[in-house]
């Protein structure tokens, strides 16, 4: 992606984003981009008006908002029916576990939602939506990654234990989430037409290349961490 691309992307996350307003407003029933810094928002128009983010809007406001009770309520739904969050949701949860010292805990549900977060980046139809992966990554990642890398054996338990439980685990939430943070998003925004225009599957790969898809990425995501694994070992022993 070229540097102008790329300023591009970032400019289409800050406009959608609502989440900071939300921070100081009641909920909306439009849906909201995943959490990132806010300067404007733009409405969703059309087709990106129609996408569900209403259970995982709810969960953000509580686990950034929420009393000490609240935020338990809210970790024992994502336990008993992780399948309804977006990937949004897990990884705000792993900064609020993380925060109470279940470090471990945290650190799963982050790798879960950094690899739920790039299968639906990987079936969007709009590659610049793909980069929000990418802004979750640098601003929930640091201190998860620091943790859990101390101790390798046990980081690289960690992401084959994601993997099953993403492999296991449905995706029956609404993946057009990602859709909100991109620049066609942006433009159906202020251009009527184009909304008008668009469909809901016009927003994704199409729906029968999605398993493959999914399996596709489980295959890369846990190789790559298994190569990274192997690489920082394989260091360690030399010094």
């Amino acid at each position: 992606m070229s540097h102008v691309a790329a300023k591009m992307v970032t400019g289409a996350l800050v406009a959608l984003s609502g989440f900071a307003s939300a921070q100081t407003q009641q909920p909306s029933a439009a849906p909201k981009p995943l959490p990132s810094p806010a300067t404007q928002v733009l409405v969703p128009q059309g087709v990106y008006a129609q996408i569900d983010t209403r259970l995982g809007q709810e969960a953000l406001r509580l686990l950034s908002q929420g009393t000490p009770q609240q935020q338990q309520a809210v970790l024992e739904r994502i336990r008993a029916a992780p399948e309804r969050f977006q990937p949004p949701v897990f990884y705000v949860l792993s900064q609020t576990l993380f925060k109470a010292g279940l470090r471990d805990e945290a650190a799963f549900w982050f790798y879960a939602g950094q690899l739920r977060a790039r299968f639906d980046a990987n079936r969007c139809a709009d590659v610049t939506a793909r980069q929000a992966v990418d802004v979750m990554n640098q601003s929930y990642g640091a201190p998860i990654n620091r943790h859990l890398f101390q101790d390798l054996d046990k980081a690289q338990e960690l992401i084959a234990k994601v993997v099953d439980w993403d492999r296991r685990t449905p995706h029956a939430y609404d993946p057009h989430w990602i859709n909100l943070h991109g620049m066609q998003a942006v433009q159906a925004s202020r251009d009527p037409q184009l909304a008008a225009r668009l469909t809901m599957e016009s927003l994704s790969l199409p729906a029968a290349q999605w398993p493959s898809l999914a399996e596709q990425t489980r295959t890369k995501y846990l190789q790559g961490y298994q190569e990274a694994i192997s690489q920082l070992k394989a260091e360690s022993k030399s010094k």
